[in-house]
């Protein structure tokens, strides 16, 4: 059974960064030039503000999946609280059929966030790994693209 849950950043970040490099490689653009380098102090200080929000899907108690978003008041109108997302990730095993750890996750992410009182909630897809199917199913609606151009030697 696939269960989504709540989890501090701190205690369940030795079971993700077994997930890191799968998660790296599947998806990070520019890897010739951009190593997988998290910034764990920032990361540690926005959980210890109350300003990171991780939620994990498990099965029968293995991690399989998480979501990391900040949560914070938006710098452009500090009336709205908003969730970021900064990263996801769900195993490719459980992806699909009647496990379809991906809607476990974001439900419960979405039931998490309605809990804290945000009103606003932000997600992306990378283009070349397109979650946005997932997001349309979930009542999400496309309002932004980003660009990127690597500027380094």
């Amino acid at each position: 059974m696939i269960t989504a849950q709540v989890e501090a950043w701190s205690s369940c970040l030795p079971e993700m960064i077994e997930l890191f490099p799968e998660h790296y490689k599947a998806l990070a653009l520019e890897q010739e030039h951009v190593p997988l380098s998290p910034d764990y102090g920032t990361y540690r200080t926005l959980e210890s503000g109350g300003k990171l929000l991780v939620v994990t899907v498990r099965e029968d108690g293995q991690m399989a999946g998480y979501f990391v978003g900040f949560v914070m008041p938006s710098l452009h109108y500090s009336t709205c609280l908003e969730c970021r997302t900064d990263i996801f990730w769900v195993v490719p095993e459980c992806r699909k059929g009647g496990r379809n750890a991906g809607k476990i996750l974001f439900r419960g992410v979405e039931n998490e966030l309605r809990r804290r009182g945000v009103q606003r909630w932000f997600v992306g897809t990378k283009l070349h790994q397109d979650a946005g199917a997932l997001f349309l199913s979930l009542g999400f609606r496309p309002i932004e693209m980003f660009y990127s151009k690597w500027l380094g030697e």
